[in-house]
């Protein structure tokens, strides 16, 4: 079985991160995008990881210029904005595709059909991917589910110790 323990990615700053490295955390993946409506979300993904990071929750941000060009700047110019605007100091990782045939492997997984969660492409900026301390697609979230909601989630999956 594919888990995210299967996958590696580049960091916003150029370096290697195989993923594995977070198998056992509970891992909230989010496709971002500076100039778009839900930008906003960056502050309350902070929040989660501020409140969770200590009992195991890792949030990651893939910026993605997919959706009407809502991600233009470089690496460098995303990280600014991020660091400097909502003090974000969860791992982000370089700009990549999430759908189509350039879609980064990880995005193909996470995109496709897990349990209770049908396949589907992403539909816009900040959708949100639960994934579990066994590295498995635990939930997904529509951009539109505010960070503030999945705390109860969250939580649970965080207790659960499988």
């Amino acid at each position: 079985m594919t888990t995210l323990a299967d996958f590696e990615a580049t960091s916003i700053d150029g370096h290697r991160v195989d993923l594995a490295d977070h198998l056992g955390s509970v891992v909230l993946v989010v496709n971002t995008a500076s100039k778009c409506g839900f930008t906003p979300q960056y502050q309350g993904l902070q929040e989660l990881h501020e409140q969770f990071h200590d009992q195991g929750l890792v949030v990651m941000g893939f910026p993605c210029d997919q959706f009407m060009h809502q991600e233009p700047g470089s690496e460098a110019e995303i990280a600014e904005f991020c660091s400097v605007n909502f003090g974000v100091d969860f791992p982000m990782f370089s700009k990549i595709e999430v759908n189509g045939e350039g879609a980064h492997p990880l995005y193909r997984w996470l995109t496709g059909p897990h349990e209770g969660i049908p396949a589907e492409d992403i539909g816009w900026n900040f959708t949100k991917f639960l994934i579990g301390r066994d590295g498995t697609v635990r939930a997904r979230y529509a951009s539109d589910v505010e960070p503030a909601a999945l705390i109860d989630p969250l939580a649970a999956a965080l207790s659960d110790n499988a």
